[in-house]
């Protein structure tokens, strides 16, 4: 094969998802040949495969609309958090089980979701508006955001005026405890609905076809007027407004877009997890969404759906393989972490390093 078609090659396959996919099967191989029980990480790599899937896909309206990934998608993870925390609060789940059993937990999850998106829409749209006074400046923005309103959050999470005994801390009466167990609630719910066995592998059924539902929507929604509208003004500002396209408004529709698939993608998350971890613990997340995304082949100013199935794939499957086959190699040490963070910022200064500079 000459240099010329190796290239071409590798640009369509993209340098990140080679060396993060050779890596991932030489993790994987090595953990068949050591005696680790690779089919049940390969059970749990699919579970948070699911659980981190939306939160992911967050990042496909930021950057088709022109801002580039969303490192501040903790925007709409907060509003997420608040939606289950008022669902939960309200005895959603309790009040509807009592009167038809079996629905409690799907009318609680709906409706969290309900009250995250109306919530979510406003805040993207301001969110929109803001950036729209950065242009150029977007990411670096962007993740000022995401960490300032993590820790303005843990401001109101301490003081937030709930009173349901499952949220609030239990001597002082007041505040979010910092983990929130949902059995009460709607945890493990898409992860248990319709799963299944084949053999030792457990297929969480239901979360994989709620991810795959919403993935859905999202490619329709860009094949609308409205999606085409959005990726014309972030791949080609100037033909956009050439066209009649109001560039400015489309942005602030894709990151208000972008902050409600963060929302439900947080919901799903913690469903997943069984817990509701509120103040510090979704800091870093934003990171690992845009890690997960470039990882799957996408750029800073090109992704789909494909980048997202694949990208969350690989980084889920290498965070649950690393730690048994370093703990087995490397006994007494653990550098898995290390290497999720090579992983995930080495991944990240790629594409910025490949990103082209220019303003609208």
């Amino acid at each position: 094969m000459s240099n010329e078609k190796v290239k071409k090659a590798l640009d369509v396959i993209g340098v990140p998802r080679l060396i993060v996919f050779l890596f991932f099967i030489g993790i994987v191989i090595t953990a068949a040949v050591n005696g680790i029980d690779v089919p049940s990480f390969f059970s749990s790599t699919l579970k948070y495969w699911g659980m981190w899937g939306i939160l992911v896909l967050a990042m496909i309206p930021s950057i088709k609309c022109g801002i580039g990934p969303n490192f501040g998608v903790s925007l709409g993870i907060v509003c997420g958090l608040f939606g289950t925390l008022l669902s939960m609060e309200l005895g959603i789940v309790p009040k509807i089980d009592a009167s038809m059993p079996g629905l409690g937990p799907w009318v609680g999850f709906f409706f969290a979701i309900l009250v995250s998106v109306a919530v979510a829409w406003l805040v993207g749209v301001a969110y929109g508006k803001m950036l729209n006074t950065v242009k150029g400046s977007e990411m670096t923005v962007t993740t000022y955001i995401g960490y300032s309103i993590i820790f303005l959050m843990c401001i109101f999470w301490f003081r937030a005026p709930f009173s349901s005994g499952e949220i609030v801390w239990p001597l002082s009466g007041v505040g979010v405890r910092n983990s929130v167990a949902m059995e009460n609630s709607f945890g493990y719910l898409l992860n248990d609905f319709l799963g299944f066995s084949i053999g030792p592998v457990y297929i969480p059924t239901g979360i994989i076809l709620f991810v795959l539902l919403v993935c859905l929507f999202v490619s329709l929604y860009f094949r609308s007027k409205t999606g085409i509208a959005i990726t014309a003004a972030g791949s080609n500002p100037t033909f956009a407004r050439a066209s009649g396209i109001d560039v400015d408004k489309m942005r602030v529709k894709g990151i208000a877009f972008s902050t409600i698939l963060g929302a439900i993608g947080i919901i799903v998350y913690t469903q997943g997890f069984g817990y509701l971890q509120a103040y510090a613990a979704p800091l870093n997340m934003g990171f690992i969404c845009v890690a997960s995304v470039l990882i799957g082949g996408a750029t800073t100013t090109k992704a789909t759906i494909s980048h997202v199935i694949i990208g969350t794939f690989l980084y889920q499957g290498l965070v649950i393989f690393t730690p048994p086959v370093s703990n087995h190699l490397l006994a007494g040490t653990d550098i898995s972490d290390t290497m999720r963070q090579i992983i995930q910022n080495g991944v990240i200064l790629y594409a910025l390093a490949q990103a082209k500079g220019g303003s609208d």
